[in-house]
């Protein structure tokens, strides 16, 4: 027998999805605003309101990209559409924004921290390391932080901007000198606010359907735009709030403002705490942002980890990655993407010392794989959408690609940064190919309709019988001795479910379904036994198996989608360590599955 194709449960509400975007999205005032002020001085503000202006145009076309793509709406899923190479070349645009994301988040965090210019670099590796050791374990709520600052972070930038309402000026506002192309290039210079966005299109496949969403096909466009709407509003207009109250700063603290550009905020409330009640206040204030936006950075810097390692394991799922990069340790955790998720930020760390170039790597990439989402979405004509959405999403994608033109013409290191990912990546791309012997083959339109995939799997029934009993295993245990013969006792259909855990961030990842577990080795050896021992003692055997990041949602959703009558689950004989990091799974299973489903715990 087949496994039976499970979905992952959708329990991401719109306040939680709006934090984690927040917690990424959130974080480019950081340094969005010293770096416009250390290119243009007080003549930025206008750059300011462009940045902030196409921050919110992404943002309301994002929406559009989540109703479309209530299983995933990244780009390598949108890309997809139009051809595999597109979908790959997109997938490596985003591996070099998350790389740069990373190493630059990480050096702003350590700079909000106070730690010295000469011990930044050197600080913000160990750091990287250190979350890199962390995600060996695969937490899975990685994006708990981002969730838990969201509120401070919001309300120390209300406190700057309180704060510095009586000391608003438009006095020092100078305008922007130069010809239009000069002042492009400015402006492209310091397009840092775009990332999260893909990473909340990436969370669809989890959001919760919207109200009256039809069983099957859920729906999540309102979702989406409750959680993104907010987060875009309070991105553009507290930069905008904050980008005039630091260009209120007296101008002669300009050369202290482009010394502190890589913790403007700080600076700022450094100056507006003591202009209030005091230094001593200032310097207190000043410490209180350092802290919470630092650790916002940082958690920017593990979102940014976790997702590039999912990325690649997802990546490798489907064929477009060397098969090693799908080998997980006993944790869920794919190592070679872990490895390389923690190696590219430290390497780009180490070849470039100084944090304008590494904002100079960072939007090449980002910009690049936005404008293909928007692109395919807006030429893919198969998605409902309407015409005046289809024709702003296309404007948008005609905008990005003309920075991304810009980019590649007037920061040379960018450039050749991500031909150098491209490069690699499409390497091991075809590598991955040549070893998993795939061969392009050309059929015409008719004939793939009738081999496709979900096609051929509308065929199959599943086996239905009046009693029975769900098992999930890990291996050969006694839990699943006990249900045969609760099994063969009750003359039941017994379930027995492997499950393939996979700590990875990355979960709406619009993939193809569970791999089958003939494909899985430990899941083959566990399964085949179970089958030949079910078949021996004369007992109706069902196989499932099913890849999640967390068993226990997994494991109910199963139990409630088969109409099991027991689940039997053994006893945890995981470490300490492991418990306080993963939790425990028989604890989370009784917490919530269905009254009629009774729970036996062997051990």
């Amino acid at each position: 027998m087949e496994n039976i194709s499970i979905q992952r449960p959708r329990n991401l509400d719109w306040q939680r999805a709006s934090a984690l975007l927040y917690g990424d999205w959130g974080t480019s005032k950081a340094y969005v605003l010293g770096l416009a002020f250390a290119a243009t001085g007080f003549s930025s503000f206008p750059i300011i309101i462009a940045v902030c202006a196409l921050t919110l145009l992404v943002g309301l076309n994002y929406i559009v990209i989540c109703r479309c793509f209530p299983d995933g709406g990244g780009v390598y899923s949108s890309a997809g559409a139009h051809g595999k190479v597109l979908a790959v070349v997109s997938a490596l645009l985003l591996v070099a924004d998350l790389t740069v994301t990373a190493a630059l988040s990480g050096w702003a965090a350590m700079s909000y921290l106070g730690i010295p210019q000469n011990h930044v670099m050197t600080a913000t590796i160990a750091v990287i390391l250190l979350i890199g050791g962390i995600n060996f374990f695969g937490p899975r709520h990685s994006g708990s932080l981002a969730v838990a600052l969201a509120l401070p972070t919001v309300a120390v930038i209300a406190g700057i901007i309180v704060l510095s309402i009586p000391h608003l000026t438009l006095e020092n506002l100078k305008p922007l000198e130069g010809s239009w192309s000069h002042i492009w290039v400015s402006f492209v210079g310091v397009i840092l606010a775009l990332s999260g966005v893909e990473a909340i299109a990436n969370l669809t496949g989890t959001l919760k359907p919207d109200r009256n969403s039809p069983i099957g096909h859920p729906r999540v466009g309102k979702t989406a735009a409750k959680a993104i709407i907010p987060v875009a509003l309070e991105v553009s207009v507290g930069t905008l709030l904050l980008g005039w109250a630091v260009l209120s700063l007296s101008p002669s603290l300009a050369p202290q403002m482009v010394e502190r550009k890589e913790d403007m905020l700080r600076f700022a409330a450094e100056q507006y705490g003591a202009m209030a009640f005091g230094p001593a206040f200032g310097q207190v204030f000043g410490l209180v942002v350092g802290v919470v936006f630092a650790l916002l950075l940082l958690s920017a810097v593990n979102t940014a980890i976790a997702a590039q390692l999912g990325l690649l394991f997802m990546m490798s799922r489907e064929g477009d990655m060397p098969r090693s990069f799908a080998k997980l340790n006993r944790l869920g955790v794919p190592l070679v993407p872990l490895a390389l998720s923690v190696g590219l930020p430290v390497l780009i760390l180490l070849v470039t010392d100084n944090f304008e170039s590494l904002a100079g790597l960072y939007a090449i990439g980002v910009v690049g794989a936005i404008a293909i989402n928007l692109g395919s979405a807006a030429f893919n004509f198969k998605l409902e959408m309407s015409q005046p959405e289809r024709l702003l999403m296309g404007a948008t994608a005609a905008i990005l690609v003309a920075v991304e033109f810009t980019l590649a013409q007037t920061k040379h290191d960018a450039l050749f940064f991500v031909v150098c990912v491209l490069i690699g990546g499409l390497g091991l791309w075809t590598y991955a190919r040549r070893l998993s012997g795939i061969t392009t083959l050309t059929v015409t339109r008719e004939v793939a309709r009738i081999v496709k995939p979900e096609v051929v799997e509308t065929m199959r029934q599943p086996v239905r019988e009046a009693q029975k009993i769900l098992v999930p295993v890990r291996g050969l245990t006694p839990a699943l001795s006990f249900a045969f013969d609760e099994a063969e006792l009750r003359k039941a259909t017994l379930y027995i479910l492997c499950v393939r855990e996979i700590a990875v961030l990355y979960p709406g990842m619009n993939s193809p379904g569970p791999a089958s577990w003939k494909d899985d080795p430990e899941a083959s050896a566990i399964l085949t036994t179970a089958l030949q021992i079910g078949k021996e003692r004369g007992i109706a055997t069902i196989p499932l198996f099913a890849t999640a990041t967390e068993s226990a949602p997994l494991i109910v959703d199963t139990a409630a989608t088969i109409g099991a009558d027991f689940l039997i689950l053994g006893a945890s004989h995981r470490n300490t360590l492991a418990k306080v990091l993963r939790g425990n799974v028989a604890t989370q299973v009784a917490a919530s599955l269905p009254d009629n489903i009774q729970l036996i715990i062997h051990g």
